[in-house]
């Protein structure tokens, strides 16, 4: 690629975004003031978030640098299938805001560790506060930074390890005025990346059409790529394993899906200072925006799959091969934006800057929410001022991000670089943890005698199967699951089990031992539940059923098309 990509005017847009962003972040910090030596003030937002800015936060703190590079590639790679994790997370939203929401709320939760504490016990607290902060560092921490970096450093010309460090930088600015700095900052990086996201598709439609408008761009692409148009996948089509046909469906995407979304401190964490109609209106409007995603993440780089394909001329195919010959899915995204022109690649620069400073600045201010209130204030200082959380929250922000910036550039490169699909590394060691965090909260929620042994189990012993089930084909043949589409042969011929399905497996194997080490326990002496649950809890207004029934209706729709 053309190593100096961007015009002055583009930079100058570039920089009214991050003016502007910046201002209204100061604006936000100075007006609550007095606020902020609150430590829930700070790390919760307690009361501030209305649920526009809810729900915008919650979009823009999960769309970044995956899926614009990530999820981009994997259009390119394997087509709208990817998009089962948006619209599917549409769904989840809803189910999150009515089953899980009343729960954390009634209660009074504000951190995931502080759920599994009041539920089961510190033991199981403290080991998933660790758990989490360590998988928040070393897999997104790291993966938001070096994808980011590489699509910044695609379009600007930039070297990649300058643009690790000022995303890194740009994060701790924005982090570090606290979670309501963060909610309402974040609406304005929602519109900046929808709007740059719609004007890169736009061009890409428009590019194929040959000018003729964004209709036939579209007609077009779904008649010039229809191998790329199909959201299940059979057998022998060479991504089963990364999307195992109806497993996306009613198998593992769940699983990840309801973990993700609602066992998440990054996630939950922007609706767990509001009232429950607030943060029940925030979650159903972040869904409807989950349903626009693949629009502007997907279609673009099945888009730079059929301009190489019908070979255009607008995108080199070269820029898109590895040195041994294979396509590069991460380089996609970037491919494109590099055909947009002046002011508008800057405007396109800058949407994709707010996609990567928002998740990081989420991300960030949820290590420093589990360490400073689950960690510091339970086992180190249990007597802190608020003042004092507050600082080591902003210390936490620092210190994660100095060791998010030296893995990303440390081994960034080796787990994400050439050829690789930077989105699915994210989902499948994700999804190491997400079975046995599932299993340990659905029980926690709905079954009274789930005791904090098997609490334990699922939080061990969920990593341990899904390690076991990683590794099982270097030492026992699994063809025999293949008859009921749980293996699928590799590259090699050797039989493996698609990490959706793995998860499904390792959930129901950690619920089935929760079960019978709960009833074993409770015949010794009865488990009650420490949370306040009642059915009343999760009754719904009319306008947020009818949201709801709308936003289902629309993903059945766009399956029954897409099938």
């Amino acid at each position: 690629m053309n190593s100096n990509l961007l015009d002055i005017k583009d930079y100058i847009v570039f920089l009214i975004y991050f003016v502007v962003v910046a201002s209204y972040g100061l604006y936000i910090y100075y007006k609550k003031k007095s606020a902020t030596s609150d430590s829930k003030d700070y790390f919760l937002a307690e009361g501030s978030l209305t649920w526009w800015a809810i729900g915008a936060s919650l979009i823009a703190s999960n769309i970044s640098a995956e899926q614009f590079i990530g999820m981009s590639g994997s259009g390119f790679k394997m087509g709208l299938a990817i998009a089962a994790y948006e619209w599917m997370a549409a769904v989840t939203l809803i189910v999150v805001a009515v089953f899980f929401m009343p729960v954390y709320l009634k209660n009074k939760i504000f951190t995931m560790p502080q759920f599994l504490n009041q539920r089961y016990n510190g033991t199981v607290g403290m080991i998933m506060a660790i758990f989490w902060l360590m998988l928040y560092i070393v897999v997104n921490l790291m993966s938001i930074l070096y994808l980011g970096a590489v699509a910044i450093s695609g379009i600007s010309g930039l070297n990649i390890t300058l643009c690790i460090v000022l995303l890194a930088a740009f994060a701790i600015i924005i982090t570090l005025g606290g979670m309501k700095v963060i909610g309402y900052t974040d609406v304005i990086q929602v519109f900046v990346l929808v709007l740059g996201g719609l004007v890169a598709t736009y061009l890409a439609l428009d590019i194929i059409s040959d000018g003729k408008g964004v209709l036939n761009g579209f007609t077009n692409l779904h008649q010039g790529a229809s191998e790329h148009f199909h959201l299940i996948f059979k057998t022998d089509n060479p991504n089963y394993m990364d999307l195992p046909g109806i497993s996306v469906l009613i198998g593992g995407m769940w699983i990840a899906n309801l973990s993700y979304w609602g066992c998440n401190q990054y996630i939950t964490q922007r609706a767990l200072g509001a009232s429950l109609p607030t943060a029940r209106n925030g979650l159903l409007f972040a869904a409807f925006l989950k349903l626009l995603m693949p629009i502007i993440v997907v279609i673009p780089g099945i888009a730079v799959y059929y301009i190489i394909k019908n070979n255009i001329g607008a995108i080199s195919a070269d820029s898109l091969l590895t040195s041994s010959g294979a396509q590069d899915p991460n380089k996609a995204y970037p491919a494109l934006l590099t055909l947009l022109p002046v002011g508008l690649k800057g405007l396109s620069f800058a949407a994709l800057t707010a996609a990567i400073v928002a998740s990081l600045a989420g991300k960030a201010n949820s290590i420093a929410t589990i360490f400073t209130l689950d960690i510091y204030q339970k086992a180190i200082n249990k007597h802190a001022s608020e003042k004092k959380l507050v600082g080591i929250g902003k210390i936490s922000v620092l210190v994660s991000m100095l060791l998010g910036t030296g893995l990303a550039l440390v081994v960034g490169d080796a787990l994400m670089g050439e050829g690789k699909q930077g989105f699915q590394y994210i989902q499948e060691y994700t999804g190491f943890v997400s079975p046995g965090i599932f299993a340990m909260f659905i029980l926690g929620f709905f079954w009274k005698k789930t005791t904090s042994n098997a609490a334990l189990f699922a939080t061990i012993g969920g990593f341990v199967f899904s390690v076991i089930l990683k590794f099982s084909p270097d030492f026992m043949d699994l063809s025999f699951l293949s008859s009921i589409n749980f293996s699928v042969p590799n590259a090699k011929g050797v039989y493996e089990i698609p990490f959706i399905d793995r998860m499904l497996i390792v959930f129901l194997l950690c619920v089935t031992g929760m079960y019978f080490i709960s009833v074993i326990e409770n015949k010794k002496k009865p488990v009650t539940s420490g949370l306040e649950i009642d059915p009343s809890m999760f009754k719904t207004n009319k306008a947020f059923t009818i949201g709801a029934l709308v936003v289902i209706a629309m993903v059945t729709i766009l399956y029954t098309i897409y099938w």
